[in-house]
C-alpha cells in the first residue's frame, strides 16, 4: 500500500461518524481537564499570600470560558415552566449526534449490506462486516486495519463503494455560496469564549477588589489580539483565498482546484492575512481605539505597536486552530470537535489580561508575565530568563517572586521586599532609580 492510500485510511478511521461522536462526547472533560491543570499551575507559581485571589480568579475566568464555549457548540435547549416557555433556547453551532444512535445506524446499515449480497461477498469480506456489526452494538469504532481491509476488499465493486461512503461519508468542502456562512459560524465559536473569559475576569477582580476598572483594559485588549490575531482574521483569510480560486474558475483562468490545491490556498491566506497581519492590526486596534475610549492617556504616543504584546510561542502553537480551519473548510468532520478547546485558551488569556511586552509594569517578579502595568519602569518575564543576577542579603530562604527588578544603567540587579530594608532607606534608594 503507497503512501498516499495509507494517508487515505488514516483519515477514513478519523471520520468514522462514531470516532466524532466519542470525539465530541469527551470534549467537556478535556476542557476541564485542562483548565484544573492551568488553574493549579498558576496558583502553585504565586506567593501564599495571593493564592486565594488567584485561585478566585482563575476559577472565575476558566468556568466563564468554559460555559461559554460548550454552550456556543452545545446550545441550549428550551425552558419551561408550567407549560410556558421561559426560554426559547438556541442550536449550537457544530452539530453532534448521541453515540449510541450513530452505532445503531451503522449497526442496521451494515447488516442491510450483508443481507442484500449474500451471494456475492466472498467469505473474507462477510467475516469483515460480521465483525464491523459486532463492534458497533458494543459501540466500538473500526481499527485501522479493519478499515484498510474493508476498502480493500468491499470497495472494489460500485455497490461497495456505495455502501462505504454512507458508512464513512466523503468529506465534502465548503462551497462558494457557504464561504461567508462558515467565516459567520467559525468566527462566532471563537468570539464567544473570548467573550465569557473577559466576563469572568472583570467578575473575579471584583469579587477579589482588585482595581477591577484598571485592569478592564487589559483583558480588552487581549481580548481583541486574541480574536483578531488568532482567531478572526485567520478565518477571513482561509475563506478569502477559497473565494479566489472560486472566482478564477468562474473565468476560466485556471482548472478545478483539487484538494491539495485548496489547502495551500487557504494556509497561504491564513499566513499573510491572519498570522503576519493578525497581530499588528490587533495592536493598531488596541492603541488607536480602546486606549483613547478607556481614557488612558499614554505618556510615550511614539511606542511601538509591540511595546505591550507581541507574539510568542504559545501564540504560534494556537494558529494549530488554522489548521483545524483548513480542516472544517475542507470538510473533514474529526477535526471540528477541537476548536472549543482551542478557543477555549484564548478565552483564558483574555480574561487574565496577559500581556508581555519587553516593557511590562510590573512590582512584584511574578507579575512580570501576567501583563500587569502600573508604570513606565519594569522587566519582563524574559529578563529574568536572560540572567538575573540574584544576590541574597542573608541566607534565609525567599521566593524570587519578591524582588523588585531595577535596571541602572547596563546592570539588573535585585532588592528585597519592604520586610528586608528599612523603610526609609528603602525610599530613598526608590528615588535614585533611573
Amino acid at each position: 500500500m503507497s503512501i498516499l492510500a495509507k494517508l487515505n485510511i488514516v483519515g477514513k478511521t478519523l471520520d468514522q461518524p462514531i470516532v466524532v461522536a466519542k470525539f465530541n462526547r469527551v470534549v467537556p472533560a478535556i476542557l476541564v481537564g485542562g483548565a484544573v491543570a492551568a488553574g493549579a499551575k498558576d496558583i502553585y507559581n504565586k506567593p501564599k499570600k495571593e493564592k486565594q485571589k488567584t485561585f478566585i480568579k482563575n476559577f472565575s475566568v476558566l468556568s466563564c470560558t468554559l460555559l461559554a464555549a460548550l454552550m456556543s457548540v452545545r446550545g441550549i435547549k428550551p425552558i419551561k415552566f408550567n407549560n410556558r416557555t421561559i426560554f426559547k433556547g438556541f442550536k449550537g453551532l457544530i452539530e453532534h449526534g448521541k453515540v449510541c444512535d450513530i452505532a445503531k445506524s451503522q449497526q442496521e446499515l451494515t447488516e442491510a449490506f450483508l443481507e442484500n449480497n449474500k451471494g456475492i461477498l466472498p467469505e473474507k469480506a462477510k467475516k469483515l462486516l460480521n465483525s464491523a456489526v459486532s463492534k458497533f452494538k458494543k459501540q466500538k469504532v473500526l481499527s485501522f486495519s479493519e478499515v484498510g481491509k474493508l476498502y480493500k476488499e468491499i470497495g472494489t465493486t460500485e455497490k461497495g463503494k456505495a455502501f462505504l461512503n454512507e458508512l464513512i461519508p466523503e468529506p465534502i468542502a465548503v462551497t462558494y455560496n457557504e464561504i461567508f456562512d462558515e467565516i459567520k459560524r467559525l468566527s462566532t465559536l471563537g468570539l464567544v469564549p473570548v467573550v465569557g473569559g473577559i466576563a469572568g475576569g472583570i467578575a473575579g477582580d471584583a469579587i477579589n477588589k482588585d482595581n477591577c476598572k484598571e485592569k478592564l483594559p487589559n483583558k480588552i485588549k487581549e481580548g481583541f489580539y486574541q480574536y483578531f490575531a488568532n482567531i478572526f482574521l485567520c478565518n477571513i483569510g482561509a475563506g478569502g483565498a477559497l473565494f479566489a480560486l472560486n472566482r478564477l474558475q468562474k473565468y476560466n483562468i485556471i482548472k478545478q482546484p483539487s484538494k491539495l490545491t485548496r489547502a495551500a490556498a487557504m494556509i497561504g491566506g491564513i499566513l499573510s492575512v491572519g498570522v503576519i497581519g493578525g497581530s499588528s492590526i490587533a495592536n493598531f486596534l488596541s492603541k488607536k481605539c480602546i486606549d483613547p475610549l478607556c481614557n488612558k492617556a499614554c505618556k510615550d504616543k511614539n511606542k511601538g505597536l509591540y511595546a505591550e504584546r507581541h507574539p510568542e510561542c504559545l501564540d504560534v502553537a494556537l494558529h494549530a486552530d488554522d489548521i483545524a480551519t483548513v480542516g472544517v473548510f475542507s470538510g473533514v468532520a474529526c477535526i471540528e470537535p477541537a476548536l472549543p478547546i482551542m478557543y477555549s485558551i484564548s478565552g483564558y488569556r483574555a480574561g487574565m489580561g496577559y500581556r508581555n511586552g519587553n516593557k511590562c509594569c510590573s512590582k512584584l517578579g511574578y507579575r512580570a508575565g501576567m501583563g500587569y502595568r502600573n508604570g513606565d519602569k519594569c522587566c519582563s518575564k524574559k529578563a529574568h530568563k536572560d540572567g538575573i543576577n540574584v544576590n541574597k542579603i542573608n541566607k534565609k530562604p525567599y521566593y524570587k517572586e519578591n524582588y523588585i527588578c531595577i535596571k541602572k544603567k547596563d546592570q539588573v540587579q535585585n532588592n528585597y521586599t519592604d520586610k528586608d530594608i528599612d523603610k526609609n532607606l528603602f525610599s530613598n534608594f526608590k528615588n535614585n532609580l533611573i
